[in-house]
């Protein structure tokens, strides 16, 4: 596969969503992504002014999460949600479906939330990414809602929030996040002009390259550095140099 780093880096959104994440976080996040460049930077909604400003003169773009992480917000506040955001700046939209929803097998709900979260967006001049959460839903959820992402259309379907914690039979919590099997059963059952992005537990060059093979062509990631250094290492290239240079032999 031969693909420069600019073109990685162009495939991911650095995510900047951990609940912790304080004002002086956000920005030294945003001030990463101004060095890697990535795709977009995918920030909480009340930080999109911020992130906006900080990014204005670039090509990065400013995203942000709807009904974040459980999707349970009606849909009234949802589309409130969309348009302060689009708004306030932000031009990508990454919406969590109602999981409760989709399980109840509601689908005239969930196709209408989504189509008018879409075009509220794109009255904005933005697009939308929908999450499944997949690790809460079975291949019958899966396939239905890639089915009605595309007849709507929307810009992209997503695996995962990276924040869908199941309790194991320890007691403890974990989440699976993005999988090739996942990604591969989007890409098939989605329509041409659907993208698919991954997303939870995406942590090094390889992980990227595993999901782009099955079908993903955006990433969302925390790990944004740790990528493109190490894309950078197998090029021989120093730790702050950035270039156009082909990558083989992934």
């Amino acid at each position: 596969m031969n693909q420069s780093i600019i073109d990685i880096a162009k495939m991911i959104d650095h995510s900047l969503l951990h609940p912790t994440m304080t004002d002086d976080d956000l920005v030294v996040g945003i001030q990463q992504a101004l060095v890697y460049q990535p795709a977009s930077v995918c920030i909480k909604p009340y930080a999109v002014a911020l992130t906006a400003g900080m990014l204005k003169g670039t090509d990065i773009k400013t995203c942000t999460v709807i009904g974040f992480p459980h999707g349970s917000q009606t849909t009234a506040t949802k589309v409130f949600e969309t348009r302060e955001a689009c708004e306030n700046g932000a031009t990508e939209i990454d919406m969590v479906v109602n999981i409760g929803k989709v399980l109840s097998g509601d689908w005239d709900y969930v196709t209408l939330e989504i189509a008018q979260i879409n075009a509220v967006a794109f009255e904005h001049g933005a697009i939308v990414k929908v999450i499944f959460e997949n690790d809460y839903l079975q291949s019958v959820h899966k396939i239905k809602l890639c089915e009605i992402c595309s007849s709507i259309p929307v810009a992209f379907v997503k695996t995962s929030t990276g924040y869908g914690y199941t309790k194991g039979e320890d007691g403890k919590f974990s989440t699976k996040g993005a999988t090739t099997e996942d990604v591969a059963l989007m890409r098939q059952f989605s329509a041409p002009t659907v993208a698919i992005k991954a997303a939870g537990g995406i942590r090094s060059l390889d992980d990227l390259l595993k999901l782009q093979a099955a079908g993903a062509t955006r990433f969302g990631a925390t790990a944004t550095a740790l990528i493109l250094e190490e894309a950078k290492k197998r090029l021989g290239l120093d730790s702050t140099t950035i270039v156009n240079k082909d990558v083989s032999g992934y």
